[in-house]
């Protein structure tokens, strides 16, 4: 890469790769909040795969043959070109939907993170427990103002929209006869038991700090 970029007249700084220096590299940004991109090659033919990473969220993938073209991504990336730029220069960049949201800031990562959890509810009929959850949850102004995240049906509320960020809070849905369960984390660490909806929601609120306000962008600190 560092070679390819001296012939194509532009500055890079490569950086170690996370999944060591034979077959991984980064090329180092400029932009304080953007990770440096994440360059791995392929194992059976010429390949190259890279990801951008910000604040604790993946925002772009890609692949190409060329390396001249990974060249150009890390120097746009590091330039700090938003998603849609990314793409437009080079057709090869990825990013879904709710990376430009995390793009935009928190809360639009918040809303549209819903709305996505909230379709994924809709289109599981097999079990609208998790559905009456969802629904229930989103309409708690506390919660809702959280970064939502499902697994295993249950669903767990973050105060930041990076990871890692353990949840403050999550809630398994009554099924098959068994209570609501609201716990500490998503698959453990159960701090108490419902039988309504309701009442789940009223104990995970009760569970957030007093002084807890919207999530906002990063991953968790220790440190404060």
């Amino acid at each position: 890469m560092e070679r390819a970029a001296v012939v194509l007249g532009v500055e890079l700084v490569t950086v170690p790769g996370d999944w060591g220096s034979l077959v991984s590299a980064g090329i180092a940004a400029s932009v304080p909040e953007r990770e440096p991109l994440s360059v791995h090659i392929g194992a059976e033919c010429r390949w190259f795969g890279f990801s951008g990473w910000s604040r604790g969220v993946e925002l772009i993938t890609g692949a190409t043959s060329v390396l001249e073209d990974v060249v150009w991504a890390g120097v746009a990336w590091g330039e700090g070109r938003s998603l849609r730029e990314l793409q437009e220069l080079l057709p090869f960049v990825h990013f879904a939907e709710l990376a430009e949201a995390h793009e935009r800031g928190p809360a639009p990562a918040v809303e549209v993170r819903w709305r996505l959890i909230r379709k994924e509810a809709a289109d599981a009929p097999d079990f609208p427990e998790f559905g009456l959850l969802v629904e229930a949850v989103h309409a708690e102004p506390r919660l809702r103002q959280l970064y939502p995240f499902s697994s295993h049906w249950t669903i767990g509320f973050n105060a930041r929209t990076g990871m890692p960020c353990p949840p403050e809070v999550a809630i398994a849905p009554s099924n098959e006869g068994n209570p609501y369960r609201v716990q500490k984390f998503p698959h453990g660490g159960v701090i108490a038991e419902a039988v309504t909806v309701e009442e789940a929601i009223a104990l995970a609120v009760a569970h957030l700090p007093a002084d807890l306000g919207p999530a906002v962008a990063g991953t968790f600190n220790p440190d404060g």
